[in-house]
């Protein structure tokens, strides 16, 4: 029986053909497949376009450099035509079972917006990999959650129902390239918009950005440039209240579902 739930995948791409060709080999064998597939050319001189059609995406073109705004066009084309947009990125390689994961968290709970979890970074050392996901990514959702009353809602790996975009759409830094546009897009929530983390649901991605100091670096001081560009929107608030999970959801460790600014 087809799911009542239209899924649509949004990819940005910008000069990265060869990982784009893994990641949608990926998709095409998701045990729940996608209902479409979308890659936002950003600007790209290589072949991401030409690997994009090859597998049979809708590519959309951005011109303006940067991955907030490549990911606002494809929520915004996204949305006319889906009841869930999943986001990743062109270095991710979902497990095959990611999109039958996403679809079986929104349709046992009515109430979830955001559905996100972690990362495994597959092209690194494991004690540098250790270090990325659980430090770097796994400490971003902790003093996310503690300053904005919800965890970070991660970019290579989140879901979300297409109403949080059209609430969130004109308050995010759209025209900011420069900045992270999942931590844009997590300070932008609505007031009770239910964001749950789901720390087993992990998405194999590229540990590029942890290749050298400076390459960390650039990471760390976007943080406080999306802070910055946010302001006053993305200041301290108070602690969220726990929405406990229904009980039909399936039981897995450390997942935790959270009301966005502390409704």
């Amino acid at each position: 029986m087809p799911s009542p739930l239209r899924i649509t995948v949004v990819i940005p791409c910008r000069n990265d053909a060869a990982m784009l060709d893994e990641c949608l080999a990926a998709i095409a064998v998701q045990t729940r497949p996608a209902d479409a597939i979308i890659v936002v050319d950003n600007a790209s001189t290589d072949e991401s376009a030409a690997v994009a059609r090859r597998h049979g995406a809708v590519v959309i073109e951005e011109r303006t450099v940067g991955v907030g705004p490549a990911v606002a066009a494809g929520y915004d084309r996204a949305m006319t035509h889906a009841d869930l947009i999943a986001r990743l990125d062109a270095d991710s390689r979902p497990h095959p079972d990611w999109l039958a994961r996403v679809e079986a968290a929104f349709t046992a709970a009515a109430d979830l917006d955001v559905l996100t979890g972690g990362a495994e970074f597959y092209d690194l050392p494991r004690f540098w990999a250790y270090l990325a996901e659980h430090w770097y990514i796994g400490g971003g959702f902790v003093w996310v959650r503690l300053w904005l009353g919800v965890p970070l809602v991660f970019g290579s790996n989140f879901a979300m129902r297409t109403g949080v975009w059209e609430r969130a759409r004109d308050r995010v830094r759209r025209d900011r390239g420069d900045i992270h546009d999942d931590l844009d897009l997590t300070i932008h929530l609505d007031r009770g918009d239910v964001v749950r983390l789901d720390r087993s649901l992990r998405m194999p991605v590229s540990g590029r950005p942890f290749a050298t100091p400076a390459a960390l670096a650039t990471r760390v001081w976007k943080v406080a440039r999306t802070f910055a560009a946010s302001w006053p929107d993305g200041a301290p608030r108070r602690a969220a209240r726990r929405v406990p999970a229904p009980e039909q959801v399936w039981d897995v460790d450390g997942d935790s579902e959270w009301r966005a600014r502390g409704a």
